[in-house]
């Protein structure tokens, strides 16, 4: 069973180290930087903090090398992205209208409180639910469409390459998988099916890398600079740690002081619990539960945040 080490944030407090020595970590470790894209190849901060060898599996230069050569595949990637975005784009339009019902009968509970306005709140929450379950299963299907028509990894330059992949991380102890865009990282965990190649190694992610080796990336910014901001599910992730919803820099994007909205953000994803991944933090998964380092801490559905044990 592999265990998974989900971080908070890396820039300033770096931690991976110490979460390797816990683990039992000895030798060498892979590393993705898929979601740096062109700078994928900037891993000496993280190889010094480390003082170990760190082999970077570059997912990304090799993904673009492979479909280089094979301009079928490439543009059938492009097309399944389009259709990606647009898919965003529809539940994102229906998602406003949803979620801005749940934010106004929320604003009511001063004047209105009681149970017949939460029986309300509870059920425009089920609503979106069921819109987050139907964009996951559209989601799903445009990539299992892709997959059973291209099948990336029978073809030669993905192949080619994904041996070349399976050759780093062979000696490897662990797999590092880092930050950056979400949407790029998954994308090339995906396509070189990294998943499959771990075996036994335990995982340490953190930022974006927490957030695609989950069951399901939830894009999130309660304050973005335009418009409202609502949680949107992208696409699912790696599964593997499941029933958590990973929200990075969760202090800077999301109103922890707000207990509406932590409620709000809590009730909609579960049975999956929201974990806030800050400075220090640390969830281990161990196949079977949780254990959270000091000072980490999830939503609970009541609007607080919560130190003690993640519910299975």
């Amino acid at each position: 069973m592999t265990k998974v080490v989900l971080l908070g944030p890396q820039r300033h407090v770096p931690t991976v180290r110490s979460a390797l020595d816990d683990l039992g970590v000895d030798g060498p470790v892979a590393v993705v930087t898929a979601g740096w894209e062109e700078r994928e190849r900037e891993v000496g901060e993280l190889s010094e903090h480390l003082g170990c060898e760190t082999r970077n599996l570059k997912l990304f230069s090799r993904s673009e090398k492979a479909l280089d050569k094979d301009p079928e595949l490439l543009d059938a990637l492009r097309a399944l992205n389009d259709r990606m975005r647009t898919l965003q784009e529809h539940y994102r339009l229906r998602l406003a209208h949803t979620m801005g019902a749940v934010r106004e009968l929320v604003a009511r509970r001063g004047a209105q409180e009681g149970a017949l306005l939460e029986e309300e709140i509870e059920h425009a929450l089920g609503a979106v639910h069921v819109l987050d379950q139907h964009h996951t299963r559209r989601t799903a299907d445009a990539l299992g469409t892709f997959d059973e028509r291209y099948k990336p990894t029978e073809r030669e330059s993905i192949g080619r390459a994904r041996g070349k992949v399976k050759r780093d991380l062979s000696p490897c102890a662990a797999l590092l998988v880092a930050g950056g865009h979400v949407a790029v990282l998954a994308t090339r965990l995906r396509l070189f099916v990294i998943d499959q190649l771990i075996e036994e190694r335990p995982v340490v992610a953190w930022s974006a890398g927490a957030m695609a080796v989950t069951d399901q990336i939830v894009l999130f910014h309660d304050s973005p600079p335009q418009g409202r901001g609502f949680a949107e599910v992208l696409t699912d992730g790696m599964g593997l740690c499941p029933h958590l919803v990973a929200l990075p820099h969760a202090r800077h994007r999301l109103l922890l002081d707000d207990p509406s909205r932590v409620s709000v953000m809590a009730r909609r994803f579960q049975p999956a619990s929201c974990l806030a991944l800050d400075e220090r933090s640390r969830a281990t998964w161990d196949g079977k539960r949780w254990t959270l380092g000091a000072g980490t801490r999830w939503l609970g559905p009541d609007g607080t945040l919560h130190e003690e044990a993640v519910p299975a």
